[in-house]
């Protein structure tokens, strides 16, 4: 069919979902990719106009109807892994939407009309056949831009003073000749990954970037060997400074000279070192030392089959932690509480808390497999389950429970149900022995629960969204940690206020070939505008 909507039969996704007055949605597999085939999306859908939250992935669906315009609540639209060739300009209507996942589709082109959702601050457009992206000068709030593997051949019109919040650019496998000396132009940007593309020459002006901390400029065909030499095997820092040095300058409106711009980078670094040095002598701030990983800590092994379900995850070990029952209550508060505000009840990301030293020694292994293949202990279940059988379990305690209290809510862990359901593959992650555990967005598994004896935590946070949003989850996580002392002891008093000190070990995440993709936390990470925390780093 041409059309994608149906106006005869209802789905009773769509009908459960109306009686419950839920405001999540999620539809996803081939059961409801041959409904579309046969009949197209259930017209019905676009009544639901208190959804916040609509997922349609791994279907048939070529085109959404206009009328999408109707779910004016929307905050989160995931259409990945389907067959789309186009948007609607109608999109222009959905005025609170935050993130938008187009990822693994066929689309071609992008409506101007996306410059109109001024709410927006994830967009993925990962794995597509885009040439030309509309200018994003006015999507102010916009943090995350992924788009990479698509056709790209010059870099998209987004660099713009106005985005100040656009922090993490991704836009490996593309065709790109340039990178425009306007980059710095971006005052947040941390991230930038412009990998696999068709770059000679590096513009001086990205190293005005001030809080570029991660670059990627691997599999560019550089013209100066040196530099691409210390792309292959230098970090950040290096090959900026190098850039810095080095890479001509080619804009006419540069704000600083070179000469200007190392004196000024040298007396800022001066500034910093000096800051930190008189709030560590002091002893008058919260510390968070980081602990630089080595080829003896544990690492991550990132397999492919996870990227089309839930693709970003990021790890770190906080050490020598000292709970008591009463701090250990609110850790768990804590969590329950991020959970609900900025990981949005689970749609943006899932923090996950180990006792770390539970885990076997040897690497994990983040993974995705069908709902039959996961067995694992839940946590606070004394049986095995697999993952099906789990989810089975819940949706009966979840009926009973709203039949208990005669309420058409669910409560606990069975309010997030939906963000599995229909879902061919499930991510989880695997210890050295093949045991799950951990099954995000939903539970842990018990061998690895903490408790208030706990010394040494693994924490875990996943997203379908993007690494970004990952890495500022865990920072705002640790930041809470060390502010309210929830797992340490009193470092200083100064006028009845305590001061407090987390050991936080890096974790590297690599693929499947043992290659690093990231670690966490790196030097782009916990960076807070806040004078009572300092950051030490190895």
């Amino acid at each position: 069919m041409t059309d994608n909507v149906n106006n005869n039969d209802k789905w009773s996704e769509i009908e459960q979902v109306k009686k419950e007055k839920r405001h999540e949605l999620v539809l996803s597999g081939s059961t409801i990719s041959q409904r579309i085939s046969s009949s197209g999306l259930d017209i019905n859908l676009f009544d639901l106009n208190s959804l916040n939250y609509l997922n349609i992935n791994q279907t048939c669906l070529q085109f959404i109807p206009d009328e999408i315009e109707k779910l004016t609540n929307l905050t989160t639209l995931v259409l990945h892994s389907n067959k789309l060739k186009k948007i609607p300009t109608t999109i222009k209507n959905l005025v609170k939407l935050k993130i938008l996942d187009c990822s693994y589709n066929q689309l071609e082109t992008i409506p101007d009309e996306i410059s109109a959702l001024i709410q927006i601050t994830s967009i993925n457009l990962n794995s597509n056949s885009l040439k030309t992206l509309p200018c994003l000068k006015f999507n102010t709030k916009l943090s995350s831009l992924n788009l990479s593997n698509n056709n790209f051949q010059i870099f998209p019109d987004i660099c713009y003073d106005s985005l100040i919040h656009l922090a993490e650019i991704k836009i490996s496998n593309n065709p790109i000749e340039e990178l425009p000396a306007t980059i710095n132009h971006l005052p947040s940007l941390k991230h930038l990954d412009i990998s696999d593309n068709k770059i000679t020459v590096v513009p001086g002006e990205l190293a005005d970037c001030n809080k570029l901390k991660e670059l990627n400029l691997k599999g560019n065909k550089l013209k100066d060997k040196r530099l691409s030499k210390l792309v292959d095997q230098c970090r950040t820092k290096q090959i900026i400074d190098y850039i810095g040095q080095h890479c001509a300058k080619v804009a006419k409106d540069g704000k600083l000279t070179e000469k200007e711009n190392e004196k000024s980078g040298k007396k800022g670094s001066k500034n910093h070192k000096s800051q930190s040095k008189d709030n560590d002598v002091n002893n008058e701030a919260h510390k968070l030392k980081i602990l630089r990983a080595d080829d003896s800590i544990m690492v991550i092994k990132l397999l492919d089959n996870v990227k089309t379900v839930r693709p970003f995850i990021v790890c770190c070990i906080v050490k020598n932690l000292s709970f008591d029952e009463n701090t250990f209550k609110k850790f768990i508060q804590l969590q329950t509480k991020l959970h609900e505000t900025i990981c949005e009840r689970r749609n943006a990301a899932t923090i996950a808390t180990h006792d770390f030293d539970l885990i076997p020694p040897g690497e994990l292994t983040y993974t995705a497999k069908s709902p039959t293949e996961i067995k694992m202990k839940p946590l606070g279940r004394k049986n095995v389950f697999t993952a099906a059988e789990l989810f089975k379990h819940l949706q009966i305690d979840a009926d009973n429970l709203r039949r208990e209290k005669k309420r058409n809510v669910y409560s606990g862990i069975h309010k997030y149900l939906y963000l599995i359901e229909g879902k061919p593959l499930y991510p989880c992650l695997l210890d050295s022995s093949n045991q799950v555990i951990s099954f995000p967005p939903i539970t842990n598994s018990d061998i690895t629960k903490m408790s208030v004896n706990t010394k040494n935590m693994l924490i875990e946070v996943t997203s379908a969204t993007s690494q970004l949003v990952c890495r500022n989850v865990l920072d705002a996580f640790l930041k809470e940690l060390v502010i309210q002392g929830l797992c340490t002891s009193a470092q200083n008093v100064d006028e009845k206020v305590e001061y407090h000190t987390l050991e936080i070990q890096q974790v590297k995440v690599v693929d499947a070939e043992g290659n690093l993709k990231y670690v966490y936390p790196s030097r782009a990470d916990l960076n807070f505008n806040d004078d009572k925390i300092v950051v030490l780093r190895d």
